[in-house]
């Protein structure tokens, strides 16, 4: 069954994420970064460090939220960067941060959906994902789509939430993460599910060797898994 933010409602995890973060899109980047204590924005450079060696020109990014990792993504110099979300609300705050930033030139903000992307097959030199694979409604057909859209020997690079395995730290993050985050998120975000969903959804994503083993159920090659802070999240990389 999957897991989903708001319980009493019959839409589908597709809708109900995207209401959820339409719900929360005007904190969501306070939010992150004072959730992970700031660790989030050195994850995604680590993560984006990974393409540098391929020096990707056209780059998408699913998922992209206010797009913070299209605009790491900067850092590797594209031609273009396309970031896609299903919420309207997280694209109207990226497209604002875009602007006031002046990547708009290089960052296009667009709806789509990670399970039928708008681009033809081929199109990307790489492809990026940050804290949005555990959201989607089929992982398998949403990690598919991404394969399809990638050049032949283009690279995905995927960063999401794991769990740590070792004393003391797995009990802290655990404590931290089920009962001060829901209750801090709740009280600023004032979306109660938003951050009880994000635990519940982290505890059903397959992280780790069961996260490789889908990529490689699609085709990838070359899949690796690098934890980050103890494991508290973790970096996945593939090529077609």
């Amino acid at each position: 069954m999957a897991v989903v933010p708001y319980k009493e409602e019959s839409g589908s995890k597709k809708e109900q994420v995207a209401k959820m973060f339409d719900n929360i899109s005007h904190r969501y980047d306070f939010l992150n970064h004072f959730l992970s204590l700031g660790i989030d924005k050195g994850w995604r450079k680590k993560a984006i460090n990974f393409l540098k060696p391929f020096k990707p020109k056209m780059m998408l990014d699913v998922a992209t939220g206010t797009g913070d990792f299209a605009i790491q993504a900067l850092d590797l110099n594209p031609d273009k960067i396309i970031g896609v979300d299903i919420s309207e609300g997280m694209l109207n705050v990226g497209r604002k941060k875009m602007v006031d930033r002046g990547f708009s030139h290089k960052i296009e903000m667009k709806s789509g959906d990670s399970e039928n992307l708008p681009f033809d097959d081929n199109t990307f030199d790489a492809v990026t994902v940050a804290f949005g694979v555990r959201n989607f409604e089929n992982l398998e057909k949403g990690l598919a789509e991404i394969r399809r859209v990638l050049k032949p020997e283009g690279r995905v690079v995927v960063l999401e939430f794991s769990k740590p395995g070792s004393f003391p730290f797995k009990q802290l993050y655990g404590f931290y993460f089920k009962n001060v985050l829901p209750r801090v998120g709740s009280w600023l975000s004032k979306d109660s599910a938003a951050y009880t969903y994000l635990p519940e959804s982290v505890d059903a994503f397959p992280y780790g060797k069961d996260f490789l083993n889908v990529l490689n159920k699609v085709g990838f090659a070359e899949t690796t898994d690098r934890p980050l802070t103890f494991g508290i999240s973790s970096i996945y990389t593939g090529k077609k």
